[in-house]
């Protein structure tokens, strides 16, 4: 589906980064000091074995948790060239400055009672300066890209949807806002083989397409799928006991001599209930 080892298209031209990130509970430490850097316009895989961290990585990324210890850079695309801006400890007027360009599609949707439309609408209506009738039209547009029937979906009420449906209308509701980031937690887990199929295609869809302003957005995706990694070719980052193990294209990642790589690439296709090959 992707071209391999897909990059920036503005080289050196960075979108997050970690230094030394660090996050421990107590007495147990689930991240050791991760170096990190995600360009802007690369589509990154975070993957690894459960309790290896990995969404606690992207809760830290976007500072939904705190670090214990190191630093979060992120770029400020609120601010001309887009500089980047460490959020460790940055100001809430800061990071919410920085969060308006972000959007998040979690695991299990975060859809709030309501509508579609009243989902879609909401972030729209509280943060940018957009009267109804281009609200409605930036609604229509982000469920027709998602391949969803626009008026059949649009007024249905959350509880109304099925697993796919809903993770179509989480993703709509994402790119609605234009972000410079999306970020998916887990996005197809609980889905069958099919749904899991065209929500990798959409992912793939929404990473190229252009922004309001015409450039490509930047992805970064916490799975366990081994096939939505098979399909899309990302830069692979494997977290294993709480550090990098494995930092590159999707090709080298079977033939990586990072011993949990391996272990974890049989494992897969038993946690995911399908034959290996």
């Amino acid at each position: 589906m992707s071209p391999e080892g897909t990059r920036p298209d503005t080289a050196g031209a960075i979108e997050l980064r970690t230094e030394k990130l660090a996050k421990s509970f107590g007495t147990q430490a689930v991240l050791r000091g991760i170096d990190m850097e995600v360009g802007r316009g690369e589509i990154v895989a975070i993957v690894g074995a459960s309790g290896s961290g990995k969404t606690v990585m992207l809760d830290c990324m976007i500072r939904l948790l705190d670090v214990t210890s190191g630093r979060v850079f992120a770029a400020d695309h609120g601010k001309k060239g887009s500089p980047l801006v460490e959020i460790t400890q940055a100001r809430e007027r800061v990071l919410q400055r920085i969060r308006l360009h972000w959007a998040v599609v979690f695991q299990r949707n975060a859809l709030f009672s309501g509508s579609v439309y009243d989902n879609i609408a909401l972030l729209l209506r509280e943060h940018q300066d957009m009267p109804e009738e281009e609200i409605l039209q930036r609604a229509r547009a982000s469920l027709g890209a998602c391949a969803l029937d626009v008026d059949g979906v649009l007024y249905k009420d959350r509880d109304e949807l099925s697993g796919g449906m809903a993770k179509r209308v989480a993703i709509a509701r994402a790119i609605a806002i234009d972000p410079a980031v999306l970020f998916y937690d887990e996005p197809t887990t609980g889905l069958d083989p099919v749904v899991s199929g065209s929500i990798h295609e959409l992912i793939w869809n929404m990473h190229l397409r252009p922004r309001g302003n015409g450039e490509q957005r930047t992805t970064v995706i916490v799975t366990h799928d081994k096939e939505l990694l098979r399909r899309l070719s990302p830069r692979v980052v494997m977290l294993h006991k709480g550090e990098i193990c494995y930092d590159g294209a999707y090709a080298g990642f079977g033939e990586s001599d990072c011993v949990p790589a391996q272990e974890y690439l049989r494992e897969m296709p038993v946690l995911h209930g399908r034959p290996a090959g």
